[in-house]
């Protein structure tokens, strides 16, 4: 039997603050010594030392090459299955691995016993209250005609062309213009352009310069009076007045594109022209879907977490809080770990998410929900669906495995969410799509 396996290790466990849990382990230095010879006997049948035979080298010579890395082999063993066996008579269920601290070498020259201290968190216990006490505020959304019509429009505005007018610049038009700024007759860095494009009205400039540039034609000039916010970025020149000289070179007005095959073909819209309307409305309500999904979804989770406050193991908020810096410096191409951002802008999502977590298993447990494959499916069919070949698409993601744990990890958080929203004391309120979408 293996000082691993031994049955005479003694353990007494100490529970500190919140979660935190502590173990001292004590197993015999003689049962651990056994456990080395026996494994450098077998090391010996095997070590090839130059000036010995296979299977020849003395013992002496054997634990003289390989006592060091077969004791840290040993005491691993110990540790680890020492561990593992006490947390499970102890009905122990540790949040994260453990923080090991040896008390006592097992080198013989520290009594009897060899003794660490395993330091770890375990999961909170969990007593969800009653889901019929939620009160839950879900949005209703509908595209209708005018928010069809509105984004045809939107569709239009990204194909317009300029075509260069002999009349005076008005709302819409693009200005092309030279210009020279001065504060108290002093020319100033940035404060002079040329050939620069302006739509009016469109937000691109200080209200001042933009209302200048309206009623000039082509050729002719303005003088513009423009006023620096206090909290205009160029903090230089916040709170500051300015004189801009503008020569207008060119005034163009915006030319919308008929609704044509050559329009939807565009924007790879199948079908032409007649089926224009059909397909925008189809990718519209798509979005809107994957939108009223993550927004309710979100609201449930919202008064699921208020109605159950739970303490949460510090090491599962660390672990997810590096998880968050990884994925942002995986966004930024890095992969400098000096670059992540720093720890302190991911502990509100980290907590949220660690919350959530924990929450959900607990729900997933006590009511039983299992994953449903008919779900699975569908969802796979949506992500597959705006691709140009849908069937090799939700192959791919058949085949992928890390995909397919994402995405019946979606479908099951949706599951649960159902669950909350047939127990809970939901309301409906009506919201235009384009609130709905630009929230």
């Amino acid at each position: 039997m293996s000082a691993a396996d031994s049955k005479s290790y003694e353990v007494s466990l100490e529970s500190s603050a919140g979660l935190e849990r502590r173990l001292t382990v004590r197993v015999p230095n003689a049962e651990i010594e056994r456990a080395i010879a026996a494994r450098l006997q077998q090391v010996g049948k095997t070590a090839r030392l130059k000036g010995f035979r296979p299977g020849k080298v003395p013992q002496k010579v054997v634990r003289q090459y390989y006592g060091g890395q077969v004791r840290d082999e040993v005491l691993s063993d110990v540790i680890r299955t020492t561990f593992s066996r006490a947390i499970a008579e102890r009905k122990l269920n540790p949040a994260g691995g453990p923080r090991i601290e040896p008390l006592a070498a097992a080198d013989g020259t520290a009594g009897e016993h060899f003794t660490y201290r395993a330091t770890f968190e375990v999961y909170p216990e969990i007593k969800l209250n009653p889901l019929g006490e939620l009160a839950i505020e879900v949005p209703s959304v509908e595209v209708t005609e005018e928010d069809l019509d509105t984004m045809i429009e939107k569709l239009r505005a990204q194909r317009a062309t300029w075509e260069s007018v002999e009349r005076a610049g008005a709302e819409g038009d693009r200005a092309t213009v030279d210009f020279s700024g001065t504060i108290d007759g002093e020319p100033f860095e940035g404060g002079s352009g040329k050939g620069i494009g302006i739509v009016i009205g469109s937000g691109q400039v200080l209200k001042d310069f933009d209302a200048a540039l309206r009623g000039v034609e082509a050729g002719g000039s303005a003088t513009a009076t423009v006023l620096f916010p206090d909290n205009y970025p160029a903090k230089e020149l916040a709170g500051k007045t300015a004189v801009f000289a503008i020569d207008v070179k060119k005034v163009e007005e915006r030319k919308l594109p008929e609704l044509d095959d050559a329009f939807a073909d565009s924007f790879g819209l199948a079908g032409g022209a007649g089926a224009l309307r059909g397909e925008v409305r189809k990718n519209m309500e798509r979005e809107l879907k994957e939108r009223l999904r993550t927004e309710t979804k979100t609201r449930a989770f919202d008064a699921l977490i208020a109605a159950n406050r739970i303490v949460l193991p510090r090491s599962l908020v660390d672990d997810e809080i590096r998880a968050l810096q990884a994925a942002a410096l995986e966004q930024m191409g890095s992969t400098d770990p000096a670059q992540a951002p720093p720890r302190e802008r991911f502990e509100g999502a980290a907590q949220r998410r660690v919350t959530i977590g924990l929450l959900v298993q607990e729900l997933l447990r006590e009511h039983k929900i299992k994953l449903d494959p008919s779900r699975v499916n569908d969802r796979i069919k949506e992500l597959a669906a705006p691709y140009e070949n849908p069937d090799e698409a939700a192959q791919f993601y058949r085949s992928d495995r890390g995909m397919m744990a994402q995405v019946e990890a979606s479908v099951l958080e949706d599951q649960v969410v159902d669950f909350i929203l047939g127990q809970a004391r939901c309301t409906t309120k009506s919201i235009a799509f384009k609130d709905f979408m630009s929230a």
